[in-house]
This record gives C-alpha cells, sequence and structure tokens, in this order.
C-alpha cells in the first residue's frame, strides 16, 4: 500500500445553516494536496509556482503554525505532544491554500497523517478565523466516531470563527481519503441538534504545470475571493438578524 500523491483538487465548497435563520451558499474551488516533505519541489514544477517567495502561486512556511524555520514535520510533532498525541512516521499530506499574488487566507487546512505502512491515521484540522487566530484540532482514534465507510470524529468547540455561531457547540468532522475524490464535511451541533454543516466536495487532477496553470488562470484569486465571500456572506446574515456572538477573547484572535 501507499499513501495517495499530491495533486489539484477542484470542485465545491457548500454551506448550510439550519438555525436560528435559514442561510445556503455553494461556490466552485480548487485546493492544492502537498506532501509537507516534497513542498519545495513540488512548488519547482511550474514557473507560476514558488516556495517562501512571491509567484502567482507560493506556499509560504509562514501562513502555516510554530517556527517558521524548523520543518513542517517537526512542527506537527511538537503540536502534536502539546495536544498528547503521538504523531505517525508515514506520510503527511496538507491540503490547504497557496499564496495567490501575494496573499492567503485557510479558513481550514487539512493534515492527513499516515503510518509507515500507509494507513491514514488521523487528520489534523488547523482552523484560522478572520481575527487572525487559529487553533489546532487534533482527529485522533481516541475522539473518533462510529462509521462504516470514513473517518469520522467529535470534537467540542474550543476557537471563535464565526460571529454568527455562538462558542457552546460540538463539531463532527468526516473525511474520506484523498484519493480520486475527497469529502470533507463538518457539522456543528447545539445541545445534540445540528445547526449547521459545511461541506467541501473535490475531484482529483494530476500536480503538472497544466493543471497548475489551469487552475489558477480559472481562479487567479482564490484567496482573495474567499475573503471577499465571507464578508459578503455575514452580511447576508446580518441583514436576516441572525444573532450576533462577539469574540470571547480578549485579544481578539481565540
Amino acid at each position: 500500500m501507499s499513501a495517495p500523491p499530491p495533486g489539484l483538487f477542484v470542485g465545491t465548497v457548500r454551506h448550510r445553516r439550519f438555525t436560528p435563520v435559514a442561510h445556503v451558499f455553494e461556490y466552485p474551488v480548487f485546493m492544492p494536496l502537498v506532501d509537507i516533505d516534497r513542498i519545495p519541489e513540488l512548488m519547482a514544477v511550474s514557473r507560476l509556482t514558488g516556495y517562501n517567495r512571491w509567484n502567482w502561486a507560493s506556499f509560504d512556511e509562514r501562513d502555516h503554525f510554530g517556527e517558521r524555520d524548523l520543518p513542517l514535520r517537526e512542527r506537527l510533532r511538537r503540536d502534536a505532544a502539546s495536544a498528547g498525541v503521538t504523531l505517525p512516521d508515514g506520510p503527511i499530506l496538507l491540503l490547504t491554500n497557496l499564496r495567490y499574488l501575494g496573499y492567503t487566507f485557510n479558513p481550514v487546512s487539512f493534515f492527513y497523517c499516515y503510518d509507515t505502512e500507509a494507513h491514514m491515521q488521523m487528520v489534523l484540522a488547523e482552523v484560522n478565523n478572520t481575527f487572525g487566530g487559529s487553533h489546532n484540532y487534533w482527529l485522533t482514534p481516541a475522539n473518533q466516531l462510529p462509521s462504516d465507510r470514513s473517518f469520522r470524529y467529535g470534537a467540542r468547540k474550543a476557537f471563535h470563527v464565526s460571529p454568527f455561531m455562538p462558542m457552546s457547540l460540538d463539531y463532527e468532522f468526516t473525511f474520506t481519503q484523498p484519493e480520486d475524490r475527497l469529502v470533507a464535511h463538518i457539522s456543528t451541533f447545539d445541545s445534540g441538534t445540528r445547526n449547521l454543516d459545511a461541506t467541501l466536495t473535490l475531484e482529483r487532477r494530476p500536480w503538472s504545470a497544466r493543471e497548475i496553470r489551469r487552475a489558477l488562470v480559472r481562479f487567479p484569486w482564490l484567496t482573495g475571493k474567499v475573503m471577499a465571500a465571507i464578508h459578503y456572506e455575514a452580511l447576508r446574515l446580518f441583514l436576516k438578524r441572525a444573532p450576533f456572538y462577539p469574540n470571547p477573547s480578549p485579544a481578539g484572535k481565540g
């Protein structure tokens, strides 16, 4: 067996809010899936991509947690240890947004962690908010929920993301492996009642200069579009008079 290879994943992201006001949207997106031990090599595939330098699309170590002068695997190992988790020794694949024209915002990045026999052992969800904060949810066998066909985990909400969602929620994460098709689904529950879900549904394209160029022509400034969409949908919720929950963190980043 071997872990899935890096690739370019193209599809949609959909959000559905059920209570206290109904709200639905769906946008086309693409997201790279990179092997964290091969990032400089992967970014060298196209003249339009770069590593730690400006380009139309680039991977910058500053866009993920931890000490930027340490390898990303070591930063993951240290963060896992601080959460009481042992990071497996196999491949780690990262589904994320790159920087586009020097700008990035990642609502959530997923690290798919495999053992040396290429069995997926856990997922890290690295969540960011628009206030500059970040939080890591380690989704491991310790918080895995029963499921026949996918990886399903539960977690208590510990980080303020949307001003239109309270903190007193539970998360349910459901993943397929990042093979020819990839699904990542997140639901939030308030006292057992689902009030929101978000779904990434993506299909693999090869990691090649041609596919990278096609994606960039179709989405020339994807992360700018992501941030614009976040504020547009927030305005729609405000106009629908959705309840507002201020950031509980005194530093404004919680």
